[in-house]
């Protein structure tokens, strides 16, 4: 039974049928796509000063740009083997997609606000907003992870685990990097709450990388 990530979706123990894409998939597909739409648009109104600006324009753009990608990937996986019928997966995916259209908003203010304060307060915000993000991701994971609801083969439910509590940790760490002193701090002139937000694609394509089977959920 070989599953597929990245939309492709999940075989079903039982059954090679894949059923009909729900509604709120293409929903999500859509605002996943504004948002980066959004977010590449949201630069232009004010030009670049000097070069250090734009360098920093294209490097939030490019981790917004790899952050959704990822959260997309990992997103339409799980949907293709959650139940949207459920309320609490309604509720959830409702907040999630709330939370990733909020992801241009927030990361341009970080660079492109008007004070300081303003900065500091988008970054605090956005770090919660990646925290909900994972937290919401690593819950879908342990709705499928428990066996009890049989949605996937037993192996594949180790794997859903692992990766609920991956998430659930860099979801701890991204709220952790809330507090003031990471706002404060700096390494090479950047704060260290902005370098901890790499944590997530780090962890996710550094895994895909040596050990794909851990992010692609296919079985040898």
């Amino acid at each position: 039974m070989p599953p597929v990530a990245g939309g492709e979706g999940l075989e079903r123990p039982g059954g090679n049928e894949r059923r009909p894409r729900p509604r709120i998939e293409s929903i999500a597909d859509l605002i996943f796509g504004l948002s980066l739409a959004i977010d590449s648009i949201a630069l232009l109104p004010t030009s670049a000063t000097k070069p250090g600006d734009m360098n920093s324009r294209i490097l939030i753009f490019a981790f917004a740009f790899l952050f959704m990608i990822t959260a997309w990937l990992i997103y339409t996986t799980y949907m293709s083997v959650l139940p949207t019928d459920s309320l609490t997966v309604t509720f959830l995916n409702v907040a999630l997609l709330l939370l990733v259209a909020l992801i241009p908003y927030l990361l341009n203010n970080v660079v492109l606000g008007d004070s300081p304060e303003i900065k500091d307060y988008s970054s605090g915000l956005f770090a919660l907003d990646l925290s909900g993000i994972l937290l919401i991701l690593a819950f879908f994971a342990h709705i499928i992870s428990v066996e009890e609801n049989r949605m996937v083969a037993p192996d594949l439910a180790k794997l859903f685990r692992s990766g609920r509590n991956r998430m659930a940790v860099l979801a701890a760490l991204m709220a952790i990097s809330f507090a003031p002193p990471f706002g404060q701090w700096t390494l090479l002139n950047v704060q260290l709450r902005i370098l901890l937000w790499t944590a997530p694609l780090i962890s996710y394509w550094l895994g895909r990388a040596l050990r794909p089977q851990s992010r692609t959920y296919k079985l040898s």
